[in-house]
C-alpha cells in the first residue's frame, strides 16, 4: 500500500472513531412549561452551561403555553426514542404526566422533576426544587417582625395562583401564613383558615393583570388591607398598581416569592417590601450533574436530609432587614437574580 493510501486509511479510521465517539456521547433532555418565562429561560441557561461543561448533549423542549400537557408528553416520548440518559422536567400537570414519566423510567432514563414536585412526589426519581414552604415562611416572618405589635390587627390579602390543590402555590401561601403566626387548617390547601385577620384569597394566574384584579376585588371587600401576600412578583406588581390607584401604595406591605430581576428591582424601589429568591440556574445545573453521575455508574441523587426533595436554596431579599430573619439586600439579590 502506498504512503498516500495508508494516510487516507488512517484518516478514515480516525474519522470513524470520532463519529462513533460522538454517537456514544451521553444525552439529556430539559422539558419546561414554556420557553418564554424568564424562570425557565434561566433554567435552560443553567442546564446548557453544565451540559457543555460535562460533554453532554442537551435537547430542550417546552410547551407552547403554560399548561400545555400534551407537548410535554410528546417530548418525553422523543427523549425515550433518542436514547437519552435522563430527563429534567417542570411538569404542567403534575398528576397527568406520571404515566409518561413511568414509561421513561421503565426505559432506563433518570427522571428529575425541577421546581414543581410530581403528584405523587416519588413518581420521579428525584426532585430538585426550592423549599417553597420555607420561601413563604421567610416572608411571613419578615412581615410579622416588620409590623411588630400591629401584626395582631393586620388585615391580610392573599393573592394566589389558582384554585387550591397540593402545589407550589399552596406551599408558599401556607408557609407565609405560618411564618406570620396564623394557625393553619389543612396545610395542603388554602382558604380553610379561620383567623379573622385574613380578608380573603383571590387567584391571579401569576401575572400582573391577575394581581391587579385580585387586589381590586379584595380592596372592595375591605379597604383597610395593610398586608398583601402574592404568589410571585408579577402578581405583586399588579397589586401595587391597584393600591396606587386608591392612594394606598405607601402604607401597605407587599411580600412575594421568586427573586427575578424585575422583582428585585421592585424591592429596591420600595414596591415590594421583601421577596424570597429561588435559583433556577443552579436547580437545572445540579440536575444535569445528577444525570451525568447516573450515566456513569447508575447513582441516583439522594434528597436533602429531612425532606423528600433536593433543596436548591432560598434567600430573603429586602432592604429593610428585620431582627431575627436572615436576609440579603437588593444589591446582592440583583447579582443573583434571573430574568
Amino acid at each position: 500500500m502506498t504512503k498516500t493510501k495508508l494516510l487516507r486509511a488512517a484518516l478514515a479510521g480516525s474519522t470513524l472513531t470520532l463519529i462513533a465517539g460522538m454517537a456514544q456521547a451521553d444525552s439529556a433532555c430539559l422539558i419546561t412549561k414554556t420557553d418564554t418565562n424568564p424562570f425557565f429561560v434561566k433554567m435552560k441557561e443553567g442546564a446548557q452551561a453544565k451540559a457543555s461543561e460535562l460533554g453532554i448533549e442537551l435537547k430542550s423542549y417546552a410547551g407552547r403555553i403554560d399548561g400545555d400537557h400534551e407537548s410535554q408528553v410528546s417530548a418525553i416520548e422523543a427523549c425515550i426514542a433518542d436514547g437519552a440518559k435522563g430527563i429534567l422536567i417542570t411538569a404542567s400537570d403534575t398528576k397527568a404526566i406520571v404515566d409518561s414519566v413511568q414509561a421513561a423510567r421503565d426505559a432506563g432514563l433518570l427522571v428529575i422533576a425541577l421546581d414543581t414536585p410530581l403528584d405523587p412526589v416519588d413518581a420521579a426519581d428525584a426532585t430538585f426544587a426550592t423549599d417553597n414552604f420555607k420561601a413563604g415562611e421567610l416572608i411571613g416572618q419578615w412581615a410579622r417582625a416588620t409590623m411588630g405589635d400591629a401584626a395582631a390587627e393586620a388585615r391580610i390579602a392573599l393573592l394566589d395562583l389558582a384554585i387550591s390543590q397540593p402545589s407550589v402555590d399552596v406551599l408558599r401561601d401556607q408557609g407565609f401564613l405560618q411564618g406570620f403566626g396564623v394557625e393553619l387548617g389543612d396545610p395542603e390547601k388554602w382558604g380553610d383558615e379561620t383567623d379573622p385577620r385574613i380578608v380573603g384569597h383571590e387567584v391571579t394566574s401569576g401575572n400582573e393583570e391577575g394581581g391587579l384584579k385580585a387586589m381590586e376585588t379584595l380592596l372592595a371587600k375591605d379597604s383597610d388591607i395593610n398586608l398583601v401576600y402574592t404568589i410571585n412578583e408579577p402578581a405583586a406588581a399588579g397589586a401595587y398598581e391597584a393600591l396606587k390607584a386608591v392612594g394606598r401604595e405607601n402604607d401597605v406591605l407587599i411580600v412575594s416569592v421568586d427573586g427575578g430581576c424585575p422583582g428585585v428591582q421592585n424591592v429596591a424601589e420600595g414596591v415590594i417590601g421583601a421577596t424570597s429568591q429561588q435559583y433556577p440556574l443552579d436547580m437545572a445545573a445540579r440536575g444535569i450533574e445528577a444525570i451525568a453521575a447516573f450515566a456513569k455508574d447508575g447513582t441516583k441523587p439522594a434528597p436533602t436530609e429531612g425532606k423528600d426533595f433536593v433543596d436548591t436554596g432560598v434567600q430573603l431579599v429586602t432592604d429593610k432587614p428585620a431582627e431575627g430573619v436572615e436576609s440579603i439586600d437588593s444589591a446582592r439579590g440583583a447579582e443573583l437574580c434571573w430574568g
